[in-house]
This record gives C-alpha cells, structure tokens and sequence, in this order.
C-alpha cells in the first residue's frame, strides 16, 4: 500500500483501491466496479459458486447491480431483485424501508422495493449481494426488505469485508480490506 492505493488480491485477481476520505475524516479504500468488466465478471463467478443454492439474489442499487447481474447470468437465474433509493413510479406498490446512516452516505436513507420484486422473493431463499459491507446498514436495510416481503435471508455475500465486517460470522465475502 502506498498513500493513494491499497493493492488488493480477491482470489487471485489483484486489483488497486484508490484511498479516498470521506466527510467524517475516516479514509476508505474505494472498490468501484461500475466499468471494470473484468474485475466484475472474475468476482461474480467468484461469488456465484458461493451462493448457488439461492433461489433468488438481491442487491442495492447502484454498486451491485453488474454484479449481481453477472451472478444471476452464471447461475441462470432469469431475474433478481433491486433495492432502489428513492421511489420510482413503478414502485407505488411496493415496500420502503428506512435504513441508519452508512458509512459512505452519512445519512439516513430509505430502500425501496417494487410488487414486482417482492413477489419475486417472496418464499424464496434470498442471496443478499453487495460489493462491500463495512458498518452493516446497507446490509440491515436489504435485510428488513427480504423479511417484509416473505423472502427467507439465506446468505449474504460480498466482494469485500472492511474493517470490523471481516469478523461477522453471518456473511462470506471473497477478501477483507481494512478501514484507514
């Protein structure tokens, strides 16, 4: 590691963090896989053997959607489930819920899931998937939503573990990254 990176190696794919602060003075090493065709794909071939016995995935917009896009694809899953962040008009009919503030928004929030996706996962045995956990809201939030909808919590996957997240039992992720 230097000042500006943190070399990571996520199962023998080495990629470079850029170290970024943020509001609150603490620093993260930023994972961004919006673009990085590669580095997705590798991850969620990765991530897929470790979930194959969901029915169903779930993500929170906008980090995971290639992601979990490319989990479903390799586990030829037809559809999964997205949280989004602010209500669409589609989404008139769905569930809200609130979530504490994370570690890189610093504020409350609230999650949304259309009728559709809650009656995708309704029943099912839920993937919960994301590029990082760190604090866990976002993760409580994906949570809460599964739950509301019927869906069972099966596993939790990630890319990457920060900090304190690595010692979590409840969740598998491919690499830990510390928080600066």
């Amino acid at each position: 590691m230097n000042e500006k990176t943190l070399e990571v190696d996520i199962k023998g794919c080495k990629t470079y963090l850029p170290i970024l602060p943020l509001p609150s003075g603490v620093k993260i090493a930023f994972l961004n896989l919006h673009g990085n065709v590669l580095l997705t794909r590798h991850c969620a071939r990765e991530l897929a053997k470790l979930v194959s016995d969901c029915e169903v995935l779930i993500t929170a917009e906008s980090k995971g959607l290639q992601l979990t896009h490319c989990m479903a694809d390799n586990l030829n899953m037809p559809y999964y489930a997205v949280a989004r962040k602010s209500k669409k008009l589609y989404m008139q009919d769905g569930i809200d819920v609130l979530i504490e503030s994370s570690i890189t928004t610093g504020i409350e929030q609230h999650m949304y899931l259309s009728r559709h996706d809650a009656q995708l996962i309704k029943g099912k045995k839920v993937g919960i998937i994301d590029d990082v956990v760190s604090t866990g809201a976002s993760l409580s939030g994906l949570e809460k939503l599964v739950l509301d909808a019927g869906g069972i919590v099966y596993k939790k996957a990630f890319v990457l573990a920060e900090g304190d997240a690595a010692k979590r039992k409840d969740i598998i992720y491919l690499a830990t990254i510390p928080l600066l």
